[in-house]
């Protein structure tokens, strides 16, 4: 079976034609994989599995890495921390396809590359991915495509945009230096379980309600599916966000495969949008101090003033009295 792209080699603003790493335990998967990207017009430079690429490989990375892993033992896990670093490093575009139940250790591997993740995908999600990241190569030529494929990408590249457009309006303000998957540490967003959270931007500033506040708020959100169509009220953002904000003022942290049910979309588009909130300085992603395998995902300081200052305006405030700075 092969995709609906033309075989036409696809070349990047030097003339060089886009290559592709193909790493996968699952035979058909990665032979599916190796079609698409055929088809797609890349040059597949490897084709094998994870543990073959870690012993006998001197090969450097193509621009795209597909990778398919499902199961993720100690070994492996470091095979994945080790593509983060390099395809970090050499600037090239992951996009690595997983199971729900391996996503929570999948994803704290892949700190510097900004890898796409898919969850449980289909052939349709991994083609739409690399269409994805054809669509983010600078002066990509896309003249060497057939004009059904140049539309497919046209359409990617606004769909992205859009979400993008979506989330400059919520954001409160770009930081300098700030990456697809920034880093800070965990000491900027929890304090000791005696103590109660104090948003830091200045004497008035509101606090957050307590977390029970807000998830009444999310258990009214979700009592509309049982009436209507829960695709009229999709939101992932806001459910996102409400999820973060409840768990901070519990001072619980929160896992990746937590809030991709949070957010009651597929976790694969949920995943989207956590990246996105990443990379829009909305959220932050907080290695485990305990295990570098994991990693948690907890709403910035900008963030939590401004959801402690929604808060506040629409009358859902702690009624507790304040603690001391």
């Amino acid at each position: 079976m092969h995709s609906d792209f033309t075989y036409q080699p696809v070349y990047d603003g030097a003339g060089c034609q886009l290559a592709v790493t193909i790493l996968g335990d699952r035979a058909a998967e990665r032979d599916e994989m190796q079609d698409d990207a055929l088809a797609a017009g890349f040059r597949v430079l490897e084709c094998c599995s994870l543990e073959e690429f870690a012993s006998g490989s001197s090969e450097a990375l193509g621009d795209l890495v597909l990778v398919d892993c499902i199961v993720t033992d100690a070994a492996t896990t470091a095979i994945l921390s080790r593509l983060d670093m390099r395809a970090g490093k050499s600037g090239a575009q992951m996009v690595v396809s997983t199971s729900m139940a391996a996503l929570d250790t999948v994803f704290g591997c892949f700190a510097m590359s900004g890898a796409q993740i898919l969850v449980d995908a289909r052939r349709a999600d991994r083609v739409i991915a690399m269409g994805q990241v054809l669509a983010h190569v600078p002066n990509l030529r896309l003249r060497e495509l057939a004009e059904e494929d140049r539309l497919m990408l046209l359409r990617l590249t606004e769909q992205v945009g859009e979400i993008a457009q979506r989330l400059e309006g919520l954001s409160p303000g770009q930081r300098e230096g700030g990456g697809a998957f920034r880093l800070e540490a965990p000491t900027q967003q929890w304090r000791g379980s005696d103590e109660g959270y104090v948003v830091k931007r200045g004497e008035a500033a509101p606090r957050l309600p307590s977390g029970a506040a807000i998830r009444d708020m999310i258990r009214q959100r979700q009592t509309r599916a049982e009436f209507f169509d829960a695709q009229l009220f999709s939101d992932p953002a806001w459910d996102i966000l409400l999820d973060l904000a409840a768990s901070r003022a519990e001072r619980r942290q929160v896992c990746v495969t937590s809030l991709c049910i949070a957010a009651a979309v597929p976790a694969t588009t949920a995943l989207r949008w956590i990246s996105q909130m990443v990379e829009a300085n909305l959220l932050v992603r907080i290695p485990d101090p305990h295990d570098r395998r994991r990693a948690h995902i907890a709403l910035a300081d900008a963030t939590a003033d401004l959801m402690a200052r929604y808060f506040q305006a629409i009358g859902v405030v702690e009624q507790s009295a304040a603690i001391p700075a």
